[in-house]
């Protein structure tokens, strides 16, 4: 049977490039600033801080928890968000290891 060529690449390349992905529209860096700022966030609140409807933001806020760099609860009616430390923080190290070896520096 044949191999997938997702197989020939690395669980952390994988990793990598769907948290790059994630990442490749402004909104969702500008929720990330948002969640940073303010530590945790009820959607609404980020919505008020966007120039986007509520259900665009709502589908940035799902394409960030499924790469899991935010976390989202459910309180009553609303979800507050946050940050996902653990996951912030092997992002950083994933793409300082990659830029270290591309400038070796």
């Amino acid at each position: 049977m044949a191999k997938a060529k997702i197989d020939n690449f690395t669980q952390k390349e994988i990793q990598l490039s769907e948290i790059a992905k994630a990442l490749a529209h402004p909104a969702r860096v500008r929720i990330l600033n948002i969640l940073f700022e303010n530590n945790v966030c009820i959607t609404g609140d980020i919505v008020d801080q966007l120039p986007l409807s509520q259900s665009t933001v709502s589908q940035h806020l799902i394409e960030l928890k499924k790469v899991g760099l935010i976390k989202g609860e459910i309180e009553g009616q609303k979800t507050c968000y946050c940050l996902d430390n653990k996951i912030v923080e092997s992002t950083k190290t994933l793409l300082n290891n990659l830029f270290s070896k591309i400038c070796n520096c």
